[in-house]
């Protein structure tokens, strides 16, 4: 670390101009890999042969390696080689990307189901995810995804996923619960493009078929639903997180946009739109304090289908599954991480945090937001146990007490943190 860092600072001249003679790149040198392509590598770094010496592109080219599926930690060393030239050694250090994944859970009404999958996030060794799951939860379901972010160039790339959901899902009507058997099936392509190291742009569509149907005796003669939709998708990203290990710091913005047109006359065009604000600090050596706050509106129309739920694997541990819904969302996600174990491979985090979170209801007004019926606050503990070498591979488990209006508490399992 102290020798990385007396080549920063020397490099930092460089940059600066401060040597009368422009010290050059001989060549970039890959060590470590071994199934990540070398040529790969290569195409997506700033860095080339002939090029300056930069501390800052090497500095962009390291953070950039590290935000890869496949890639756990990267390091640098640059070393003389003649004529004011120097060789640039990026040393990466692979994560294990070919991943399955065996989830076991029981729903409210104590049904057995389980989920799953199988997928590789290096396909070919260029950092292409592709996999599928299969998941039983009464009804069964499937998707298949495939993302290559560098398919076309070091820039522009195209994902494609295909779905066939089906769940139990209850639906919110003025003077009564109902559960209806819900099937969503679509397909969806969507061109990515990087603009440069910290901004890009995902642009694309989605064709799908929404189905309700209601269960048991349709007493009240409930509203039943079967609609092709399109809809129309714009994801765009401002992304300085820099990570080490199980460690992130920075700042990250992502802004979501959907229009959905529909071929029934009988409902109309709606949008949707919400925006992630991610802030991370690294809180001491084995500290980490991570926040999210998300905010989003759609068209506010009063029905029982809006689009934002209320549920505890989406924005508030410990307050039940899809308790609610409305049309405009306001959450924080706030936790503080600490490393309580870490020898080699494994590691042991715990968390505190707190949920908070208010909602519009369908057709209501700005000042629900305040309505103490929808605001919900639920402070917890958890607990994660991580593999630094694969993947994503983070087993989470937190405990949320909710301290609100009517209030639940629980358990939320999951892969992957949080958020």
């Amino acid at each position: 670390m102290k020798k990385q860092l007396v080549l920063l600072i020397i490099l930092g001249f460089v940059s600066l101009g401060i040597y009368a003679q422009e010290l050059l790149v001989q060549d970039l040198k890959v060590q470590g890999n071994k199934r990540l392509k070398t040529t790969f590598i290569k195409s997506i770094s700033t860095i080339k042969a002939g090029a300056a010496l930069d501390s800052a592109v090497i500095k962009q080219d390291i953070i950039r390696l590290k935000r890869l599926p496949s890639v756990a930690h990267v390091y640098f060393q640059v070393f003389p080689a003649e004529d004011n030239q120097y060789n640039v050694f990026y040393n990466i250090e692979e994560n294990f990307t070919l991943i399955p994944s065996a989830n076991i859970y029981t729903t409210n009404d104590d049904e057995f189901a389980y989920r799953l999958g199988l997928y590789e996030f290096n396909l070919l060794g260029r950092s292409i995810a592709f996999g599928a799951f299969y998941q039983k939860d009464i009804y069964s379901s499937y998707a298949l995804n495939f993302r290559a972010p560098f398919l076309f160039s070091n820039k522009a790339g195209l994902a494609v996923n295909l779905q066939d959901l089906t769940t139990q899902e209850p639906v919110f009507f003025q003077d009564e619960t109902a559960n209806y058997k819900y099937r969503n099936k679509s397909i969806e392509a969507l061109g990515l493009y990087q603009f440069n190291f910290t901004n890009r742009l995902e642009l694309g569509f989605n064709y799908f078929v929404e189905d309700y149907k209601f269960k048991g005796e349709n007493v009240n003669n409930r509203p039943e639903l079967n609609v092709n939709k399109w809809l129309v998708k714009g994801i765009y990203e401002y992304n300085n997180l820099d990570y080490c290990y199980q460690y992130i710091s920075g700042f990250k913005s992502q802004f979501n946009f959907q229009y959905v047109t529909s071929t029934n006359d009988m409902l109309t065009d709606f949008f949707i739109g919400w925006n992630d604000f991610f802030l991370f600090k690294r809180v001491g050596e084995k500290g980490n304090w991570a926040n999210r706050l998300r905010m989003g509106l759609a068209t506010n129309n009063e029905t029982p289908f809006a689009p934002f739920s209320v549920d505890n694997n989406l924005n508030v541990r410990g307050v039940g599954n899809t308790i609610d819904r409305g049309t405009g969302v306001i959450v924080l996600n706030t936790e503080y991480r600490q490393t309580l174990f870490e020898k080699d491979w494994f590691v042991l985090q715990g968390n505190a945090f707190v949920d908070a979170g208010s909602w519009r209801n369908p057709g209501g007004e700005v000042n629900d937001f305040t309505n103490s019926e929808n605001v919900k606050v639920y402070p917890g503990l958890g607990l994660r146990f991580m593999h630094k070498k694969i993947y994503n591979a983070i087993f989470r488990i937190d405990y949320g007490y909710g301290i609100s209006k009517n209030a639940t508490k629980g358990f939320v399992f999951g892969i992957g943190q949080y958020f």
